[in-house]
């Protein structure tokens, strides 16, 4: 009778994995970032993308399974665990909230971490618009065409050791 569970049980543990391996290549972004490390950044970047694409995956056969399971318990297909749980065997009831909860609270810290180092590329981004600035005084100000894009800056066509002399 329990074997309409496992596949559920396995898409909930391969989730959680998936979380903690994001969570880890956030960690790696930020410590990239403090380290002002710029080729191995664009590499993290990319793999955060993979990772993304991984875990939309994981979540999508998890919802598979969870509907699949809701259905054999005779509820609708989008039945929430909130009220799944209660009506799966007993034995199984603590294993399947416990993977529930941590893969919950795992998402938490993803979003978390990708807030943190959202802030932290803004902050440096800011940071060299603004050297830049200090480089280029006669760059126009960053305002809005009618279309509402900013123009692109061309850097002037003199070379930066011409306009220093």
């Amino acid at each position: 009778m329990t074997d309409f569970l496992q596949p559920l049980i396995d898409a909930l543990r391969e989730e959680l994995q998936q979380y903690g391996e994001m969570l880890a290549l956030l960690d790696r972004e930020q410590e990239l970032v403090m380290q002002r490390a710029g080729t191995d950044l664009f590499e993290s970047v990319s793999a955060i993308q993979s990772q993304a694409i991984v875990i939309q995956q994981a979540r999508t056969t998890r919802e598979q399974c969870r509907a699949a399971v809701a259905q054999s318990l005779g509820y609708a297909a989008d039945c929430p665990f909130a009220q799944l749980i209660p009506v799966l065997p007993a034995d199984y009831q603590p294993l399947v909230g416990a993977l529930v909860r941590e893969n919950n609270q795992l998402l938490v810290r993803v979003q978390q971490r990708a807030r943190q180092n959202h802030l932290l590329l803004s902050r440096s981004l800011e940071l060299m618009q603004r050297f830049l600035s200090t480089l280029f005084p006669s760059r126009d100000a960053q305002v809005y065409d009618v279309q509402g894009q900013r123009p692109a800056w061309t850097p002037p066509m003199h070379a930066v050791y011409e306009a220093v002399g």
